[in-house]
């Protein structure tokens, strides 16, 4: 499929109660994904006022795309990949940012000092103290792929990038997903232990109108941070009218946490892999914010409240604060 295939596929009149057999409903996911891949980076990459269509095209064929997944059976997702709609990290240029805006230093002052690999982004850390206050943010979904699942469970709270701050404003809110899954049950569940009765009757979020609104302009206003924050910038692009936009205009700073601990931690570069040491429960477990004992809850404040009290230790024992 070439570009201009996939705006037509994502223009063509779409009749997914028609696809009932499992060949074309897998037929009409493929094409779906492939078609959103490429309009991502097609409007990703042009240039600012001059691009091929609008971003709610692809907003409603990743609509479109859930209508098919849900008729395929969410269960039957889990194992088949999607690389499309998920990003895998930040961009260079968005690491550089949130260094730049913790520090409120110039980014071309932070990027000269990170290097052209960003190799040495954990020295840029540790130039200049950090400030300001910071929107923290969790997403709980039911599927790991954007075009394909739900927003069901979002956790945010404020803070103070300070050794003393405590996380502040702090709130929580369900969204619903269509009625099949009162019998079929909640995806991933055995994650995030969401049920049905925590999302009967609540407003699906990509028909959230007051919240949605909200939430955009907290985020034009406080630089957000999520742990993998690729995660919930994905999600949101898909999900959040406007947030694609006003990210490409530079109004959105987002800062990965993951990143913050690989970059200044340095007990991370000892680890063993497969112990999975910038997992977030692993960071706050070293730096003494949960016990042994003690697990990450997976629920979006309580982990908004972990990571923020985690990256506070690790700022705190690296001297990073004014």
């Amino acid at each position: 499929m070439n570009l201009a295939q996939a705006i037509e596929h994502a223009n063509a009149l779409a009749f997914p109660g028609f696809l009932t057999d499992d060949q074309a409903l897998t037929d009409e996911r493929r094409k779906n994904e492939e078609a959103v891949g490429l309009l991502l980076d097609a409007w990703k990459s042009a240039p600012a006022g001059q691009e091929p269509f609008s971003f709610g095209l692809i907003q409603s064929l990743a609509d479109q795309n859930r209508i098919i997944c849900d008729k395929y059976g969410a269960a039957r997702l889990r194992n088949d990949s999607n690389d499309f709609s998920l990003a895998r990290k930040l961009s260079d240029e968005d690491l550089v940012r949130a260094v730049a805006t913790m520090q409120h230093r110039d980014e071309k002052d932070v990027a000269a000092s990170a290097g052209p690999m960003l190799q040495d982004l954990g020295v840029a850390y540790t130039e200049a103290p950090v400030s300001g206050t910071i929107m923290g943010i969790d997403l709980e979904t039911t599927d790991r792929y954007p075009d394909r699942g739900y927003i069901i469970n979002l956790g945010m709270e404020f803070m103070e990038l300070s050794p003393k701050a405590k996380p502040h404003d702090g709130h929580t809110a369900y969204f619903g997903i269509p009625s099949l899954y009162a019998e079929a049950g909640v995806p991933l569940s055995d994650i995030h232990h969401i049920t049905w009765d925590d999302l009967k009757g609540k407003t699906p979020f990509r028909e959230a109108r007051r919240e949605q609104e909200a939430l955009l302009t907290a985020f034009k206003t406080f630089p957000i941070m999520a742990h993998n924050a690729a995660f919930e910038d994905s999600w949101l692009t898909l999900h959040l009218d406007g947030y694609a936009e006003a990210r490409k205009a530079g109004q959105i700073v987002v800062i990965d946490s993951r990143d913050i601990c690989r970059r200044v931690d340095p007990d991370y570069k000892t680890l063993p892999h497969d112990s999975r040491p910038a997992a977030l429960e692993s960071w706050a477990k070293r730096r003494g914010v949960l016990t042994g004992a003690e697990s990450e809850v997976h629920l979006g404040l309580d982990d908004v409240d972990l990571m923020f009290k985690t990256v506070q230790a690790e700022f705190k024992e690296r001297n990073m604060f004014a």
